[in-house]
């Protein structure tokens, strides 16, 4: 492998640097002796010379004392000459490189929210890429290097590290028992046992850790992203002693980019997910609330999930997306959602071909769910304006035992997504999401289908909306608001067995099928410092009022559900900032 050329003035290495500091010291002790020696050795053939048998017949003369004190001084300005030269080169060596130590700025518009609660820190940003610098070592001690590397390379390859330490309390006046994050879709009733206790709990699950990689190949510009927290698989007696909570995978994708022609596969946020700009899929890019509750707000649409994405770049305010994500024919029963009756003839013979919230991944299906989106991002009197337009479309496929028929369903989804800078550092957010069978996307709290009696699937329509505000108040404050509701309609059948009614919000259904939620958000990030050099500190809080309102109650029972819940947040964020290659 060829060595990279180096700079004329680049930093020495520790080897070079012994060797100037080693021959300077030679110099200096040297000089004197090697003139005294000098001086003897012309005393001595002066003498000599002048001893001589025929010196007194030669009619030359030897050279005097003074011509000797001459040769000496100017043997002695030519090594203080050499001294100071290699002096000069030491200290010039010792200035750091041209331009080490910049760090990449924001390409977001003046006035843009500088924080996402559950984003990793500020050094996912997008950035030109391009073949990196290589910068030599450092070899002075920490103690007086200027500034630490923000990322470091492999290859051509930039590496970066991502992530944060939380430490989140969570007090709730119900116990809803989920954790720091919430079911919106079952919290308790009030004449419950659960209902009637509160909840208080510190947890660091929240934390993240990760890397991305950027790089240059072969003209195509290259970014690999791994994202991962603490929020796996809790054992039951994990909060008694030891508190082992376990990792698990959040993002892993790689994205290449080429002229106008983008293509990314892993496992990413859903293109159905709100941006902030454009059709990036990176953390910081992405519109999933300031919220410091890891389940965001109610009637968010998201997914985190396995896909593979074309975008199109025809300008620079305008991009179009198309996105193959992983499906799910889903009828309730995950995080809080309210889960459908089904024929009781069907209830063993449907419960692997549809998710009820525990059939992990026995559920079939069809082809993948297919996700477009165009984005638009102009600027309009020196303010920001993204706008984006997205839409889903599903298909859900069943097999009946008992009659040995198949049955099958095209259903979809649509969402409308604003996001305004109204006045410079205050921006008013608005995601709207209605579907027919696409409850699933609303954070599974909405079925996406019902089973009639016969086996055939009938689609359930569903709503949802986050709208709201974010100020950055002042340089290190930032104060949000929001509101989110989702919307599940009622579909119902008769069950052939019984005469009875099934299906979702029936006469008599549970009290789990919820016909609406309502969330309403306040909260503030306060940053204390922030600096790629040494990361940030920030405090967090967060209000929230959360409401249910099933299709049906009992009689004398309470006719909705409610909780007051707070949330306090205090995170590190990682040093490191994305390198600015050329």
């Amino acid at each position: 492998m060829p060595f990279p050329k180096r700079r004329s003035l680049s930093r020495p290495s520790g080897p070079e640097e012994f060797f100037l500091l080693t021959m300077l010291l030679l110099s200096i002790l040297i000089m004197p002796s090697s003139a005294l020696a000098q001086s003897k050795a012309t005393t001595n053939v002066g003498a000599a010379t002048n001893s001589s048998p025929t010196s007194s017949n030669d009619n030359r003369s030897g050279p005097t004392t003074e011509d000797e004190i001459i040769g000496l001084k100017k043997q002695l300005a030519e090594q203080q000459k050499q001294i100071d030269e290699l002096r000069l080169l030491l200290v010039e060596q010792r200035k750091p490189v041209a331009g080490q130590g910049e760090v990449a700025t924001s390409s977001s518009p003046e006035g843009a929210v500088e924080s996402q609660s559950n984003g990793v820190a500020a050094n996912t940003k997008a950035v030109p890429i391009g073949a990196p610098t290589t910068a030599l070592a450092d070899p002075r001690p920490a103690k007086i290097q200027e500034t630490q590397p923000l990322s470091f390379s492999i290859g051509s390859a930039s590496i970066t590290p991502v992530g944060f330490m939380d430490l989140t309390a969570v007090f709730r006046s119900t116990n809803a028992g989920t954790g720091i994050g919430t079911s919106f879709g079952s919290i308790p009733f009030n004449n419950t046992t659960a209902g009637k206790l509160t909840e208080f709990r510190f947890s660091a699950q929240n934390s993240r850790i990760g890397f991305r990689v950027d790089a240059n190949v072969k003209g195509a510009n290259v970014l690999g992203y791994f994202e991962s927290d603490f929020l796996g698989v809790v054992p039951g007696n994990v909060a008694v002693s030891s508190n082992s909570v376990s990792n698990r995978l959040r993002l892993y994708w790689v994205d290449v980019q080429k002229g106008k022609w983008e293509f990314m596969g892993g496992q990413s946020w859903s293109m159905l997910t709100p941006n902030r700009k454009g059709l990036s899929p990176l953390p910081s890019d992405l519109f999933y609330t300031q919220d410091i509750d890891v389940n965001y707000q109610a009637g968010l649409v998201w997914s985190r999930d396995p896909q593979f994405r074309v975008v199109y770049h025809p300008g620079n305010t305008v991009a179009i997306g198309l996105s193959l994500e992983s499906p799910e024919q889903y009828i309730g029963g995950s995080a809080g959602g309210g889960l459908v009756t089904l024929p009781s003839a069907l209830a063993t013979a449907y419960a692997n071909e549809l998710n009820n919230g525990n059939t992990n991944l026995a559920t079939p299906n069809l082809h993948p769910d297919i996700v477009t989106k165009v984005t638009f991002d102009p600027q309009m009197a020196k303010h920001s304006l993204h706008i984006e337009v997205a839409g889903v479309v599903r298909t859900f496929r069943l097999f009946n035992p008992l009659n040995q028929n198949y049955y099958a369903a095209t259903g979809g989804g649509g969402s409308v997504n604003l996001n305004f800078e109204v006045i410079k550092k205050f921006r008013v957010v608005s995601n709207n999401y209605y579907s027919d069978g696409g409850g699933r996307w609303i954070f599974g709290q909405a079925p996406d289908l019902i089973v009639r009696g016969n086996g055939s699937p009938s689609l359930i329509h569903s709503g949802s909306t986050v709208t709201g505000f974010e100020s950055q108040a002042t340089k290190d404050t930032l104060l949000y608001g929001y509101y989110g509701g989702v919307y599940v309609q009622r579909n119902t059948a008769i069950d052939p067995a019984n005469g009875r009614p099934v299906g979702y919000g029936y006469s008599g259904s549970p009290s789990g099928q919820n016909r609406v939620i309502h969330q309403a958000t306040f909260g503030f990030t306060r940053t204390f410092w922030r600096d790629p050099k040494y990361g940030a500190l920030q405090l967090m809080g967060q209000y929230s009022y959360l409401l249910r309102r099933p299709w049906y109650v009992a009689p004398d029972q309470p006719s909705e559900a409610h909780s007051n819940m707070v949330f306090l947040n205090l995170r590190y964020s990682l040093p490191g900032s994305a390198p600015k290659i050329k």
